[in-house]
């Protein structure tokens, strides 16, 4: 059996021409029994069957009965105007270990070479005055360039406004008139069952438009993906789409089509989409503050087992079981303590730990939450409200200058029996933290021999230190001291 593998519908062509004319065929092998004279036999005979038989398939009549045939076409006549064609051009340079060779050798100098990829993917209008224009962060990761193409064929070079890895949306924007956009639709709406719609530019063939239905809502516990509350479809979905438009028979976007699942790379009928909703809401961060704000209840969790549920008394293996609760965080100030049993989040059924770090990861800043508990069998409820204090991800260069170029988290719930500090999660390459030595998957567990272990507390440490701060960086099981000075 072969593996099945969850990719993300993007294409990408290194270091070479795109040849849109060029087609790959698939080539069969019917095993070694069959010659090659029965072969050409019983192809010469297929091809005469095909030639001298009915014709297997007519087209669809305009109308039967004096009735007209239903049509997507109306509908598409106004969406496709509104999807757009990206490309994306990345410039690496590389030095190959026979260039070392030769420069040492000859005394020549070392100059690294330079690799070009390309990226092809697709593109949602959702403002036609701002020509803002929704993708995936995959789409655009890592581009030097970004052109994007519109259904009438112009051209526009494009503005990366934001991108967020964490839900892989992100907003570009492009200076031009007479631009179309798509309204988008309430995706919480949407029933399984219901028609939509999926266009996009697969393969770099140019736009295309295939249909299926919504197959499921909600998709979460997907590996190699981030923070997961996705639409699936049957709709072909297929390297190059990326990107582009989920709609419904109103022609309003519900989703921004983004992975498959597939053990090929090709579509085998399971799409994922990024609901409308989610987008929107990723969207407006994007474009007013540059970056995802997400924000942190401060409290871990662990999954209820079969002995939890007996001595917790809980019908059903429903919720997650709180282990601690941070100091003057959302949870201590809502009233929870370990022991306490989350069931839903805002509504939302919560079944294992994973499940709530997704939600958690969704939850916005200066929005209320509620949480639904269970404490000695008793159900209660709670609102609670995550304020930018209580942040979950943290640009570096908010903390301190010589921070620039990372991305700094708590601490993920799992770890945190194990571990104790704040994450570098990302890190620029040649930035200043990078140059200072500090690298993605470090952890800074105390500030002037203060221990931290939220952001928090690497914030206000940080702020009141009167000299120098000082780090304490643990990687691999070593801990060292780093002097945050140039």
């Amino acid at each position: 059996m072969k593996n099945l593998n969850l990719i993300t519908s993007s294409e990408t062509i290194c270091s070479q021409p795109i040849n849109h004319q060029r087609v790959t065929q698939t080539q069969t092998d019917f095993g070694s029994a069959v010659s090659v004279s029965s072969w050409s036999s019983w192809l010469l005979v297929a091809v005469v069957a095909l030639l001298t038989g009915p014709i297997a398939q007519a087209a669809l009549p305009a109308a039967i009965n004096g009735q007209a045939v239903p049509s997507l076409a109306p509908i598409l006549e106004q969406v496709t105007p509104a999807v757009v064609n990206i490309n994306t051009k990345s410039v690496q340079y590389v030095r190959s270990r026979n260039s070392e060779f030769y420069s040492w050798f000859y005394g020549l100098p070392n100059t690294p070479r330079e690799r070009v990829t390309q990226s092809l993917g697709s593109g949602v209008i959702v403002d036609a005055v701002k020509g803002l224009i929704l993708t995936n962060h995959h789409v655009v990761k890592d581009a030097d360039d970004i052109s994007v193409v519109l259904h009438d064929g112009r051209t526009y070079n494009a503005t990366l406004i934001g991108s967020d890895d964490g839900t892989d949306v992100a907003v570009i924007q492009i200076e031009a008139e007479n631009l179309t956009a798509l309204p988008l639709a309430d995706s919480k709406a949407l029933r399984v069952g219901d028609f939509v719609v999926a266009v996009g530019n697969p393969f770099g063939l140019g736009q295309t438009v295939t249909s299926g239905i919504v197959s499921a809502l909600g998709r979460t516990s997907l590996s190699g993906l981030g923070f997961q509350n996705f639409i699936q479809t049957d709709a072909s979905i297929n390297p190059g789409n990326s990107g582009g438009a989920l709609i419904d028979l109103n022609g309003s976007l519900v989703g921004i089509n983004t992975a498959i699942f597939s053990p090929s790379g090709g579509n085998v009928g399971i799409g994922f989409a990024i609901p409308s909703s989610l987008a929107e809401r990723m969207m407006r961060q994007l474009v007013e503050f540059g970056t995802v704000r997400r924000g942190s209840l401060g409290m871990g969790v662990q999954d209820i087992t079969e002995r939890l549920a007996q001595a917790f008394d809980v019908g059903q293996k429903q919720g997650v079981l709180v282990t601690s609760v941070d100091t003057d965080s959302p949870a201590d100030r809502a009233g929870l303590q370990p022991g306490d049993i989350i069931t839903q989040l805002n509504g939302d059924r919560i079944n294992n730990q994973k499940q709530f770090q997704n939600y958690e990861g969704l939850l916005e800043l200066d929005r209320q939450v509620t949480i639904d508990y269970l404490r000695n069998d008793e159900a209660k409820q709670v609102f609670t409200l995550i304020s930018e204090a209580d942040r979950n991800e943290l640009k570096g260069q908010e903390l301190h200058a010589l921070l620039n170029g990372t991305l700094l988290s708590n601490l993920p719930v799992q770890y945190r029996n194990r571990f104790q500090g704040v994450l570098i999660e990302e890190i620029e390459r040649n930035s200043k933290a990078w140059q200072l030595g500090l690298r993605a998957g470090d952890l800074i567990t105390s500030v002037n021999k203060g221990e931290i272990s939220s952001l928090k507390q690497l914030s206000e440490s940080i702020k009141r230190s009167s000299k120098t701060p000082l780090l304490n960086i643990y990687r691999n099981g070593r801990n060292y001291l780093l002097l945050l000075e140039e």
